[in-house]
């Protein structure tokens, strides 16, 4: 058990819910997992999730592979606010893992009378100790989802969790994993990675912005995010500003992916004019139906060693199932 902190450890104090619980005293509020596991507990930091960024990502990467061999599975006890971000970037730095990497937290504190931290836990526990388990995924309110599909799309509902443009893969009923989507566990070793490139910004577009905000970005940023509009486009508000902008980012040997803030179905870039006048931009990926916490993982990910064809290839290169 790796636990980082979030609501599911915080006690109230007179500035609010602060993450004060120890790993121990967690695992302490659930004793039927110790019927089904024996567990060790390590904890890196004790964070609000707000505050975990990619420093933290990669300590919990390299706490997993220092210890990989002598465990069947690790439960990472987490924030809800930046749980989908933690989960995608753990699945490209630990990529093809035969044990599972469970991702789990709540919407209430493990102290509250009507939690649902305790559910959350034993589930998160029973599934990483199950058979058929493997790679990073994120259990709660009794969903196991691909760790590169989870998005928190509730804010106080104990389902705060959804898979995005894809299935479930399984359901826990009863402390059992029911699966729709066995798959096929990996038996060679995992592939590790130990870095990602933090210059990634999101580039979230609104009616009639700016095209001078790309002075930031140029000097700043080797990758750029940006969510349009529906199916994806740039507006150009007739002076072409916002497109050669882009079209000068990319000259400068960076990289630009376009996705879209409509949550799900994913973009379509071509579908329209003001999306298919992006091409003369220069050579920008699409994220299609990626959601964002993969998208600006990835891109970090690849960013950290790879730029150009390589970085374009190894972005359509599906990794549990991010992009299809």
């Amino acid at each position: 058990m790796i636990a980082t902190g979030g609501t599911i450890a915080s006690k109230e104090t007179d500035e609010g819910l602060v993450p004060a619980l120890s790993s121990e005293e967690l695992l302490s509020c659930v004793p039927e997992i110790a019927a089904a596991c024996r567990v060790d507990t390590v904890q890196p930091f004790n964070l609000d999730s707000t505050n975990i960024y990619a420093g933290h990502w990669l300590e919990i990467a390299r706490i997993i592979e220092e210890r990989y061999e002598a465990y069947d599975g690790f439960v990472v006890t987490h924030g809800t606010d930046t749980m989908a971000y933690t989960a995608a970037a753990l699945s490209y730095l630990v990529q093809d893992s035969r044990k599972p990497i469970v991702l789990t937290g709540s919407q209430r504190s493990a102290y509250s009378r009507d939690t649902d931290a305790r559910r959350n836990l034993a589930d998160a526990f029973l599934f990483c100790a199950d058979d058929g388990a493997y790679g990073v995924r994120v259990v709660f309110n009794g969903s196991v989802m691909l760790g590169t599909r989870a998005k928190k799309t509730r804010t106080r509902s104990f389902n705060a969790f959804s898979s995005i443009d894809f299935p479930d893969v399984a359901v826990m009923r009863e402390g059992v994993p029911f699966y729709y989507l066995e798959g096929h566990k990996p038996t060679a070793p995992p592939r590790f990675y130990h870095a990602l490139n933090g210059n990634v910004f999101v580039l979230k577009i609104i009616p009639g912005m700016r095209a001078d905000v790309f002075d930031y970005l140029d000097a700043r940023c080797d990758g750029l995010v940006i969510e349009s509009f529906g199916t994806g486009g740039l507006p150009d508000y007739a002076d072409g500003a916002l497109p050669g902008r882009l079209a000068h980012f990319l000259s400068l040997g960076k990289t630009a992916a376009l996705t879209t803030q409509v949550e799900r179905e994913g973009s379509a870039l071509d579908k329209y004019a003001v999306g298919r006048r992006l091409r003369a931009c220069g050579n920008i990926l699409e994220a299609r139906c990626m959601t964002l916490e993969a998208t600006v993982t990835k891109l970090m990910w690849i960013l950290s060693f790879a730029k150009g064809e390589e970085a374009e290839k190894l972005f359509y290169t599906p990794v549990e199932h991010d992009i299809f």
